[in-house]
C-alpha cells in the first residue's frame, strides 16, 4: 500500500494565496551580487514584514504539504532553490522528514516538477561534535549548493534552538578558548561561520507553528538571524501582540501583514468536511464522588498541597495521599501513577483508580472495533477497507511497560496487561460472531480477527515513549520505526507476502501529541489529565487528519465511514463544551449585532451567486432590516440571519461536528417501521448499487473545446512589471535620507517579454494534461490572427487563464457525459439492511438533522416516533415538519444522510432532503423526492451539481413512481404536492 497525495482544493488556494501574496524577483537591482550562483535571486522588498507571508491553515489540513510544495512553486516560477524550514520541536521536525523523503511524497511531485527533486538536509545537536573543528556535511551541502544544479532545491530542515545556538555562530563559548572560532573549515571559499555563510545565500525562511516564535522571543530572533529574504508561517494558531497599555491594552494576532493571506479557520474546516466530525466520552462517576474534587493549591519537587473546599492537605515526598490505589506523592511535581502535577489543576479521586483507567480502556476498545468493522466492511464489499487505528495517552510508562536487562522488548505493566485481557476477550467473542457470517467480506474480517487473536502480545500494541531513543532493544525499536516512520505499514492490511499487519493500537505519554499524525486514527483515549489549559484542538489533532483506504486513496467528507472517537475522563467532562467554544473563536469574521459591516456585506455576496452590494443592500432596505447608516432596526440581526444563514453557518461549528456522547451513547432516533414500510419497494429499489458509466469524448469535442478556449480574448493579456516611485527625504528625527510616497507608475511601463512559444506550448499543455499537437494548432491560429504575432502575450498570466478556462469547459462538458448503470449486487443504507432485508429500528439523531425542537406537531405519518423534531434549516424544512397535510399525503419526514446514496460523478454521494408517499387520485402510490435550499441563500456552483445529478438519477426512476422536486419554497412543495396527487406531471 502506498499513500496518494492529491491535490486538494483548499490546498491548491493556499497556494494560489502565496504566489498572490509573493512581492517577486527584483530585475532592476543594481546589487553587484544578484548572481551569485550559491544563492538566491534578489526578491523585491526583501526582509521587509510587507514582504512575508502568513497561511493559517487548521490542524490536519495539510500544511506540511502546502508547505513543501509552495518551494516546488516557487523554484519553477522564479528560481528560487534555498529554503529553511525552521520548527520548534525535534518531533514536528521528524514529521517534515518523514513527509519530505517519503517515496510517495517524490513520487506525487514528479508529476508536475518533472526532473525537479528537494535535496533535504537534516541538521542535528550531534552532528557538531567533530574533534576536528569540521562542519556538518549535510549543512555544508545546504550552504554550497548552488544554481547551476537548476534541478535541484535545497532544503535546511533545523529546530529553533539549534539555530540559536553557538554552534551556528561558530564561536567557542565556554572553557579556556572561550571567544575562539569553533571551526576549523570554510564554506563558499572564505565563511568559517555557518550563519554568516547562511546569510550570504540569501534564504527564505518557512516557519512551521508560528505561534511558538513570538516576536520578542528568542528563537524568532535566531529566525531573523539568519537575514531571510521572506518568511511564509504556516499554522493553525498565530503570535499575539499586546497594543496599547493598561485597560486600553488590545491582544490581537500578530500577522505580518494585519491578516492572513490564507486563512482555512477551526470552523470553516470542520464545517466543510476538511477534517474527521468528533464524538466525545466520558465513564460517569457516583454522584458522591462528583463532589469530591482536589485542587493543586501549589507544588514544587518537594511538597504538595491540595485544597478540597477551603481545606488545605499537605504532602511532602513519599507520602500517601490516601486515594485508592496507594497513590503517593513522588517528589518532581510527580504522582506516583505517572501524573504530572502543576498548579491549579484539578481532579477527581475517584478516575484516578486502576478500576475507572480500565473502564475507559474498555471502552475505547469497544469504540475501537465499532469503527473498525465498519470502516473493514465500508457499504459494499467494492468499496477498498480503511484500516483503523488507535491512540492511548498515559499516565505512566512503566505501567505500560518496561525494558528489563537481557530481555529483548518490554515487560508489561499492569496496564498493559490489562489491554491485552480485555482486548483478547473482545476478539475472541467476535471471532464466535463472525464463524456464524457467510459473506465475502465478512469471512476475510474474520481471518483478521484470527491474525490479531494469535500475535496479540507480539504485533498488535507498540508504544512509543521519549525514553525509548537509543534503548538498544531491536524489538523497542521496531515498534518505535513502524510508529514514527512506517506510516504505510501501520495503514497497510498486509505485507508483501500476504500476511496480515494487526498492529493498530499505540500508547504514548503525549509524546506523539505533535508532529505525529496518521490519518487513520479513528479512537484517541486519554488515560491521563492534560494538566494545564492546553489547545483543545491540538489535544484531538492526531486524529482529525481526513483517512486513507488501503490503497492509499483519501477519502472526502461524503466517503467518511466514520468519525473520532475521544475518550477522556469525568475530570474534563466539559471537554466537548470548551472544544467547541475553541473552534468558534476561530472565525472567519465577527458578527456586530446593532450594524451590517462591510465584512458580513462581503460574505453575504460572496457566498451568494447573482448578487451584488447594492442589490443586497436594498434588499434589505426594502425589507425593513437596516437603517440608512446601515444600523439595524428592531429584530434586524436576527432576520439578516433567517434570510442569510451563511453568516452563522461559517461562523460557528455546526451541531453534528463534535458531539458530546457523555456517560451514554448519542441520542438516537426510532423509526416509524410503519410508514417506513409504505415505501418498501421503493428502498429495496435504492439498496441496489449503480455505478457511473462515462461518454467518451471523441477528438473532435475536445478540439471544439480547445478552440473555445482559444478564442475567448479574456484569456490573452499583457504582462507589465512593477515599477515603483518613490521620493526621497531627509528626517531631521532620524537623521538620515527615507523614502516615502511609493506609488505605481503606470504611465512608463511597456510589457515585458513573453515565452519563447515552444515552451508555452509545453507548460500549457502540461497544465491542461492535452497533447501538445492538440493544442497547437489553435493557439498557433489565434496568435497569428488575432495577435499579429505577439509573443508579449504568451506570459504566466495568460498561461494561468487558459488553463483555468479549459479545466472550467472540460468539467461542464464532462459532468453531462455520464449515465448510471445498475449494478447486480445491494447494500445497505443509513435506514435499510439488506441482510435482514428490513428498515433499521433507530438512527442517530444528527444524521437526519443537527438542530431539534421539541414542540412538534404529532402527526402519525411522520417517519420517525415523535417528539423531538429533527432539521437543518427553519426555512423550509422546518416549516415542512411542522405542515398540517391533506389526506393524499400517506407518510412523509426528513431524510437522513446516506439513506439513498446516489454517486456523484466528482466522488462521492447525494441524498436528497425529504421523502413523501402520495396517493393518486387514481389509488397509485408516487414517492415525490425533494431537495430543499433554503430560500434567499443563493445557490452555490456545488448546490447546482447536486441539483443535476439527482434530477439525472430520479429522472431514470419515474417507471418507479418516483417524482423528484428542488424547492426552495415550502409553497413549491405544496404546488408539487397537488399536481403529483391528481396525477399531473
Amino acid at each position: 500500500m502506498q499513500i496518494s497525495l492529491e491535490k486538494l482544493p483548499h490546498q491548491l488556494d493556499a497556494l494560489q494565496a502565496i504566489d498572490d501574496a509573493f512581492s517577486g524577483i527584483d530585475e532592476r537591482t543594481t546589487n553587484p551580487d544578484k548572481n551569485y550562483v550559491y544563492a538566491n535571486p534578489i526578491i523585491k522588498g526583501r526582509g521587509l514584514d510587507k514582504t512575508n507571508i502568513d497561511i493559517k491553515m487548521e490542524t490536519g489540513t495539510g500544511k506540511t504539504y502546502v508547505g513543501v510544495r509552495a518551494m516546488y512553486d516557487l523554484h519553477a516560477k522564479y528560481g528560487l532553490f534555498k529554503f529553511i524550514v525552521v520548527v520548534p520541536t525535534p518531533a514536528i521536525k521528524e514529521g517534515w522528514k518523514n513527509f519530505v523523503q517519503a517515496d510517495y511524497t517524490k513520487q506525487h511531485f514528479s508529476e508536475d516538477f518533472e526532473n525537479t527533486q528537494i535535496n533535504l538536509n537534516v541538521v542535528d545537536s550531534g552532528d557538531f561534535n567533530s574533534k576536528k573543528g569540521l562542519l556538518p556535511a549535510h549543512l555544508i551541502d545546504f550552504i554550497e549548493g548552488d544554481r547551476l544544479n537548476s534541478s535541484t532545491i535545497q532544503v535546511l530542515l533545523i529546530n529553533a534552538a539549534m539555530l540559536n545556538s553557538d554552534n551556528m555562530k561558530g564561536i567557542i563559548t565556554r572553557g579556556k578558548n572561550k571567544g575562539q572560532e569553533r571551526f576549523n573549515q570554510t564554506v563558499l571559499s572564505g565563511f568559517t561561520k555557518p550563519l554568516e555563510a547562511i546569510q550570504a545565500i540569501r534564504p527564505i525562511v518557512l516557519v512551521d507553528e508560528p505561534h511558538r516564535f513570538p516576536r520578542d522571543g528568542e528563537f524568532y530572533k535566531a529566525i531573523q538571524s539568519v537575514d531571510p529574504q521572506m518568511i511564509i508561517r504556516f499554522g493553525a494558531t498565530f503570535p499575539t501582540l499586546k497594543i496599547g497599555k493598561g485597560r486600553n491594552a488590545k491582544i490581537i494576532k500578530d500577522y505580518y501583514r494585519k491578516q492572513p493571506q490564507f486563512n482555512l479557520n477551526a470552523v470553516t474546516s470542520f464545517n466543510e468536511g476538511l477534517v474527521k466530525g468528533i464524538d466525545i466520552y466520558y465513564p460517569n462517576v457516583t454522584e458522591s464522588e462528583s463532589k469530591d474534587k482536589y485542587i493543586v493549591d501549589s507544588v514544587n519537587n518537594r511538597q504538595l498541597v491540595l485544597k478540597i473546599g477551603s481545606t488545605k492537605y499537605i504532602y511532602t515526598r513519599g507520602d500517601d495521599i490516601g486515594f485508592d490505589g496507594n497513590i503517593t506523592f513522588e517528589g518532581a511535581k510527580t504522582l506516583s501513577n505517572g501524573l504530572e502535577l502543576e498548579k491549579g489543576m484539578h481532579f477527581f479521586p475517584a478516575t484516578m483508580t486502576s478500576s475507572y483507567q480500565e473502564m475507559i480502556i474498555r471502552d475505547a476498545i469497544d469504540k475501537h472495533f465499532e469503527a473498525e468493522i465498519e470502516n473493514f466492511m465500508r457499504e459494499n464489499d467494492n468499496q477498498p477497507k480503511v484500516k483503523t487505528l488507535s491512540l492511548f495517552f498515559i499516565d505512566s510508562i512503566p505501567s505500560y511497560g518496561t525494558k528489563v536487562e537481557g530481555k529483548n522488548g518490554r515487560q508489561l505493566g499492569w496496564l498493559g496487561n490489562t489491554f491485552e485481557k480485555l482486548l483478547r476477550q473482545k476478539v475472541e467473542s467476535l471471532i464466535r460472531k463472525f464463524r456464524l457470517k457467510s459473506l465475502p467480506r465478512e469471512q476475510e474480517y474474520l481471518s483478521f480477527l484470527q491474525a490479531t487473536l494469535a500475535g496479540l502480545t507480539e504485533n498488535v500494541h507498540a508504544g512509543y515513549f521519549g525514553e525509548d531513543r537509543g534503548s538498544g532493544d531491536e524489538a523497542i525499536q521496531a515498534e518505535v520505526d513502524d510508529i514514527l516512520s512506517n506510516k504505510e505499514k501501520l495503514l497497510s492490511f498486509k505485507d508483501d507476502k500476504g500476511n496480515w499487519e494487526t498492529r493498530r493500537f499505540l500508547f504514548s505519554k503525549w509524546t506523539l501529541r505533535e508532529g505525529w499524525d496518521n490519518p487513520n486514527v479513528f479512537v484517541i483515549a486519554k488515560l491521563r489529565t492534560s494538566g494545564s489549559e492546553n489547545s483543545k484542538i491540538q489535544e484531538v489533532g492526531r486524529g482529525l487528519r481526513l483517512p486513507v483506504d488501503e490503497n492509499g486513496h483519501r477519502l472526502m467528507q461524503e466517503e467518511l465511514p466514520s468519525r473520532l472517537r475521544f475518550l477522556i475522563g469525568y475530570d474534563e467532562k466539559d471537554f466537548a463544551t470548551k472544544l467547541v467554544s475553541e473552534v468558534n473563536k476561530d472565525t472567519l469574521i465577527n458578527l456586530n449585532k446593532t450594524k451590517l459591516t462591510n465584512e458580513m456585506i462581503q460574505l453575504i455576496v460572496k457566498e451568494t451567486n447573482d448578487l451584488d452590494e447594492e442589490t443586497l443592500l436594498e434588499q434589505l432596505d426594502t425589507k425593513n432590516i437596516i437603517k440608512r447608516n446601515n444600523d439595524f432596526k428592531e429584530d434586524g440581526f436576527e432576520k439578516l440571519i433567517e434570510l442569510y444563514p451563511v453568516l452563522t453557518e461559517v461562523n460557528s461549528v455546526k451541531k453534528d461536528k463534535i458531539t458530546d456522547g457523555g456517560p451514554n451513547y448519542k441520542q438516537r432516533i426510532k423509526l416509524n417501521k410503519d410508514n417506513w414500510n409504505k415505501m418498501r419497494e421503493l428502498w429495496e429499489t435504492f439498496a441496489n448499487r449503480y455505478m457511473l458509466e462515462f461518454d467518451r469524448v471523441n477528438i473532435d469535442t475536445m478540439q471544439l473545446l480547445i478552440d473555445d478556449m482559444m478564442q475567448n480574448t479574456e484569456n490573452f493579456v499583457l504582462q507589465y512589471p512593477e515599477v515603483t516611485h518613490g521620493e526621497l527625504y531627509y528626517s531631521d528625527e532620524q537623521g538620515e535620507m527615507r523614502v516615502r510616497d511609493q506609488t505605481s507608475d503606470y504611465e512608463s511601463r511597456k510589457p515585458i517579454e513573453g515565452m519563447i512559444y515552444g515552451e508555452f506550448l509545453l507548460k500549457l499543455a502540461k497544465g491542461t494534461k492535452l497533447k501538445p499537437a492538440q493544442i497547437h494548432k489553435s493557439l498557433a491560429n489565434v496568435l497569428k490572427h488575432i495577435y499579429y504575432g505577439n509573443t508579449k502575450y504568451l506570459n504566466e498570466i495568460t498561461l494561468s487563464n487558459l488553463i483555468r478556462d479549459f479545466k472550467l469547459r472540460f468539467e461542464k462538458r464532462y459532468a453531462q457525459s455520464y449515465q448510471y448503470q445498475p449494478l447486480n449486487f445491494q447494500a445497505s443504507t443509513s435506514v435499510f439492511d439488506v441482510t435482514s432485508n428490513d428498515f433499521k429500528d433507530d438512527i442517530l439523531a444528527t444524521v437526519i438533522g443537527v438542530n431539534e425542537d421539541e414542540d412538534a406537531i404529532d402527526d402519525s405519518r411522520q417517519l420517525y416516533e415523535m417528539p423531538p423534531l429533527r432539521y437543518d434549516s427553519v426555512h423550509p424544512e422546518k416549516d415542512l415538519l411542522k405542515r398540517g397535510y391533506d389526506t393524499s399525503v400517506v407518510s412523509f419526514g426528513k431524510l437522513p444522510k446516506k439513506a439513498i446514496q446516489v454517486p456523484k460523478y466528482m466522488g462521492g454521494t447525494t441524498t436528497p432532503d425529504f421523502v413523501y408517499v402520495v396517493e393518486r387520485e387514481d389509488e397509485k402510490n408516487v414517492y415525490l423526492l425533494i431537495e430543499t435550499k433554503a430560500e434567499g441563500s443563493g445557490k452555490r456552483l456545488n448546490d447546482e451539481q447536486i441539483v443535476a445529478i439527482q434530477e439525472k438519477f430520479f429522472g431514470k426512476l419515474r417507471e418507479h413512481g418516483v417524482e423528484y422536486k428542488e424547492a426552495t419554497t415550502t409553497n413549491e412543495v405544496y404546488t408539487k404536492l397537488r399536481e403529483v396527487a391528481k396525477g399531473n406531471d
